[in-house]
């Protein structure tokens, strides 16, 4: 490939080696590189060609450093720097010439200037001409008459019209003999015959040879096991086997071997998987023998955690991996939260700022078992069953029990499609002023009906296709998910409904440390109420709480606290505050409201102050919120800085979704990155001022004779009146800051 060149190279790096000025040899003192350019350049950036050689420029640390200007102030612990090495300039002279020089820049020129603003301190310069370069005209395959089909050799990494580019060239190779091996022929080879580059002319011709050997199948398929000391084997050979995506006979296929390791380590037992050809080579039948190490049958796992959701929390866990053989997996897992809620005080435990009711420990207890194999390697079935006590602080308490069964189908490379049928019973406490406000149920009796134990017995279809490079610290790829839910009699539900909720993530990284992440979420339900209240019109909208949409929190919109972005309303606990005496005991203020006025709802509270009313989320039934995140090095390979922009919006069944009415919280957040996962730390700001609310407080009972004082009842009212609640300022006030600790990136 271009022999006319294969002398000249060397010689013209060699000659470059020694080109720079002798007087680089002679510096004694330490000089810092402040300045690293390049100029004439524009083929390729700055950035790529500084990738390209090994001096650089004296960095900031850290990009928070340089909105507060430590690095500008020259603090040495905001400061990466970098001293002048004279030979490794040298060698970065001969770099670049041999970048160009690679991908078909043959004239190019590189001078180097040296500035020195003081004696210790130098900026380098690059100026580079980089001349016409070489583009290919014509590229050539012979031997292409024996390729299945023409889409081999599209979209390849170099086209006519292309500069001529050697590691283009070897990726062309690459690539070909890739999608080769993924159409059954385990032995292709493509050679580049010749590149042929006129002297002094600027076009190239390549003619790669392509010889795609036997068309291959898969033939005798062996297992061999790994001794592990200490471990041993129970898995059976056959399992290893009918989890494998081909069978003997199937067209061979090189990304099918792939699958099929990737399928068994999944399984979780196998600690090493790996497999080889023990065939001939070139024999058109290609033998394989899988090889594994099998892990420990059982696993013990413990943790414990903290968030601002749910303050301490403690989990543990223990599984059979070969349960009853055929690599079926059997868990028994436990977790307890909300643990020390109730003697924590402060922002980073949000238990601790609302009512006793949401302090006690909540917690789950679930069984989960995995059948890996139904009828193909591709198909798996699962159930669950578990016992639970959640909270959703100042909305709602639940206690459930119930079963989840799925069958979940392996699409395509992480790509799922599951169907199942989640059946629970529940009862729930704290919802009088949620159904109070959301439907005007108000009645005690009825209230109790909808708490005390009923099912929710939803069938539901899901999606996921999950390409990021991490879980726990995402920086490449994307995430496509949605869930659909259906409840009705025939699923043997009291609550009925349908509830669709999707989510698409998108990260990439721009340069190295740098991250840019987006995330949108949508959601909708619509119900269709409650069967034992039966087809009452005022009634057949009502909804399970736990299936409203919530927004707010440490994974969602982070100005504002966890579900407290969306439809809310005020609760009065005390209602003698409306119609009883105020201010100085001898000399008070006529109350608020009229026992009248009270008990005919027409009482306007708004005279109360914003303290004495408690704010509690109703949710809403549709939803759509979305972030924009970049994440950037902090101070060494432990600390991250984030910067982002969050937006949603709740709305329910009253209001129509008005794209003027997203909240918008910017914000700043650091990660440390522990064993555990990045420990994040959030702080969002919401632009929101006050929002007029609906009043929720006890019912007032008139004695219909006028003889008998007023009395109020256990039923809740909500008054017609709303009230202005919250902060009116337009200015920046620390009150709107919201702060967040948690575990795991925020998408």
């Amino acid at each position: 490939m271009g022999n006319r060149y294969s002398m000249r190279v060397p010689w013209a790096l060699a000659v470059l080696t020694v080109a720079l000025p002798l007087a680089l040899s002679g510096q004694s003192v330490r000089q810092e590189v402040t300045s690293l350019r390049f100029e004439g350049n524009t083929q390729f950036s700055g950035e790529v060609l500084s990738r390209s050689v090994i001096t650089r420029e004296t960095q900031c640390r850290s990009f928070l450093f340089r909105i507060v200007p430590f690095c500008l102030a020259g603090a040495d612990f905001a400061l990466d720097p970098y001293y002048l090495n004279d030979r490794v300039l040298r060698e970065d002279y001969a770099r670049i010439y041999l970048f160009y020089f690679q991908r078909g820049f043959r004239e190019v020129a590189v001078d180097t200037l040296l500035t020195r603003p003081s004696e210790n301190e130098v900026e380098i310069t690059f100026r580079i001409r980089e001349g016409t370069p070489i583009r290919v005209v014509n590229l050539d395959f012979s031997g292409v008459d024996q390729l299945p089909d023409s889409s081999v050799l599209e979209n390849l990494p170099i086209e006519v019209g292309d500069p001529y580019s050697v590691p283009a060239l070897l990726a062309v190779r690459d690539t070909v003999e890739a999608r080769l091996r993924n159409r059954g022929f385990a032995y292709p080879m493509v050679l580049l015959d010749s590149a042929q580059v006129p002297t002094g002319a600027y076009e190239a011709q390549m003619f790669f040879r392509v010889d795609p050997g036997p068309l291959s199948e898969f033939g005798e398929l062996g297992v061999e096991f790994i001794e592990t000391p200490g471990v041993e084997s129970t898995v059976e050979e056959e399992v290893v086997l009918r989890m494998l995506p081909f069978r003997t006979g199937d067209l061979y296929r090189e990304d099918l071997r792939f699958e099929g390791r990737r399928t068994l380590y999944n399984l979780d037992i196998f600690r090493q998987v790996n497999d080889s050809v023990t065939s001939f080579p070139n024999d058109p039948v290609v033998d394989l023998t899988i090889r594994v190490a099998e892990g420990d049958s059982h696993r013990v796992r413990t943790g414990a955690g903290f968030s601002t959701a749910d303050c301490v929390d403690f989990q543990a866990s223990w599984s059979s991996r070969n349960f009853m053989g055929g690599a079926r997996r059997l868990q028994v897992s436990g977790r307890v939260a909300n643990v020390f809620a109730g003697s924590l005080q402060g922002p980073l435990c949000g238990a601790s700022s609302v009512g006793d009711e949401y302090r006690d420990p909540i917690g789950s207890l679930s069984i989960d078992f995995t059948q890996p194999y139904f009828y193909s390697p591709r198909n798996s079935i699962t159930a669950r069953i578990y016992a639970e006590r959640q909270s959703f602080p100042e909305v709602f308490l639940t206690k459930a029990f119930g079963l989840n069964v799925g069958l979940t189908r392996t699409l395509a490379p992480s790509t799922f499609l599951s169907a199942s049928y989640r059946p629970r019973v529940s009862e729930l406490g704290l919802t009088d002023v949620l159904f109070c406000s959301a439907y005007l149920i108000c009645d005690t009796e009825e209230i109790g009906l909808l708490e005390e134990l009923n099912s929710l017995s939803p069938v539901g279809v899901s999606f996921s296709r999950d390409r990021r490079n991490q879980i726990l610290n995402p920086s490449r790829g994307y995430l496509l998910a949605a869930d659909l839910e259906h409840a009705d009699g025939w699923t043997a539900s009291e609550f009925r409904y349908t509830r669709v909720v999707s989510e698409a993530v998108w990260y990439a990284q721009p340069r190295q440390g740098l991250v840019v992440g987006a995330r949108l979420r949508g959601g909708f339900v619509n119900s269709r109420g409650f069967s034992r209240f039966g087809e009452d019109a005022v009634t057949s909208d009502i909804l399970h709480p736990e299936k409203r949409l919530y927004a707010g929190g440490a994974n969602s919109v982070r100005g504002y606290a966890q579900n407290r972005l969306g439809p809310q309303v005020l609760y009065l606990d005390d209602p003698n505050l409306l119609v009883g005496p105020r201010g100085d005991p001898s000399n008070p203020d006529p109350p608020i409201c009229t026992s009248l006025e009270l008990a005919d709802l027409t009482c306007d509270a708004g005279a109360l102050s914003d303290t004495l009313f408690l704010p509690r989320p109703r949710g809403g039934t549709r939803l759509l919120e979305g972030s924009l995140e970049v994440r950037f090095p902090l101070a060494g390979p432990f600390w991250e800085a984030a910067t982002f922009l969050d937006f949603g919006q709740v709305w329910d069944e009253e209001t129509t979704p008005d794209p003027g009415g997203f909240e918008l919280t910017p914000g700043l957040g650091v990660r440390y990155f522990s064993p555990i996962g990045p420990i994040r730390v959030d702080l969002g700001y919401r632009f929101a001022t006050g929002e007029d609310l609906p009043v929720v407080t006890q019912e007032l009972i008139l004695d219909p004779s006028g003889v008998g004082a007023p009395v109020f009842s256990d039923n809740l009212v909500q008054l017609a009146t709303l009230v202005r609640w919250g902060d009116e300022l337009e200015r920046w006030t620390i009150r709107r800051f919201q702060l967040h600790l948690s575990i795991g990136q925020a998408f």
